[in-house]
């Protein structure tokens, strides 16, 4: 499994977790800064996403690899957890929630929204990232309130060649806020 994929792919869920539903975000052909900025903006200098801790629980759905030597994509399958969830858990300072920088949308700034749109407590997009001869395409859909949220999210590789060329992984993501975050960690 391509580890940047599924830290994009997280990394795009997470900050998504707390949005107020009032605000409307929508972007087509944009950068991860523009949609990063616009998010913001829609904030109007409130904390658009709300500080604190968060646990959040990935299961992977499905994972495909048609290049792979079937115990190679195995082995990535009980190492990526496949259909069962890990649970993580993530701190969200104050500002951040005030700010987020473009990566934490997508971790990269090779990536770019073919189309992101949020509001009225749902979220659809699809983002397209390029590293290293490799093409990736991600698209998430689902639906959030203040307090928690829900996403399944597909990513698809190809361009590399090799033995993650075709590759697809699905995930879902559930993810509630816990409380504060630890003072030491925070």
């Amino acid at each position: 499994m391509n580890h940047t994929a599924f830290a994009a792919l997280l990394a795009c869920a997470i900050p998504l977790a707390a949005c107020d539903s009032d605000p409307e975000v929508s972007a087509t052909n944009a950068s991860v800064e523009e949609v990063a900025d616009k998010v913001a903006d829609a904030g109007a200098g409130t904390n658009f996403i709300r500080a604190g801790k968060w646990s959040s629980t990935v299961t992977m759905e499905e994972v495909t690899a048609p290049g792979m030597p079937p115990e190679m994509a195995e082995r990535m399958k009980n190492a990526t957890g496949a259909g069962q969830g890990k649970t993580y858990e993530s701190c969200l300072t104050e500002e951040e929630a005030k700010r987020p920088k473009e990566d934490f949308f997508a971790g990269s700034n090779q990536c770019r929204y073919d189309h992101f749109t949020m509001g009225n407590g749902k979220i659809d997009a699809k983002m397209r990232c390029a590293q290293g001869g490799m093409n990736q395409v991600m698209e998430m859909a689902g639906t959030y309130s203040p307090e928690r949220y829900q996403m399944r999210m597909a990513t698809k590789m190809d361009g590399a060649g090799g033995p993650v060329e075709g590759m697809t992984m699905k995930m879902r993501v559930d993810a509630k806020r816990i409380g504060a975050c630890d003072a030491k960690k925070a």
